[in-house]
């Protein structure tokens, strides 16, 4: 299950779970639209990998299965 992270890694923008302006690589790393469009050209700076769309979890299964609140930052912020 995604974790759903509450910011963007890069901007530290807050995030929240019904945005469609959030953007995931395959291991989560998390990032606003205007980062991943922007200086990081829809590639994680952690990993390299492809950034897409974060899905949204409807709110009925939000409150059996919340949202993180644990902020992360890019370990290589460009």
């Amino acid at each position: 299950m995604l974790e759903l992270r509450p910011n963007c890694e890069c901007c530290d923008k807050d995030l929240p779970p019904e945005t469609s302006g959030a953007r995931i690589c395959s291991f989560e790393c998390t990032f606003c639209a205007d980062c991943a469009e922007g200086p990081l050209a829809q590639h994680c700076p952690n990993c390299g990998g492809e950034l897409v769309r974060r899905p949204i979890r409807p709110a009925a299964a939000l409150k059996r299965h919340p949202a993180s609140v644990t902020r992360h930052l890019a370990v290589n912020k460009q």
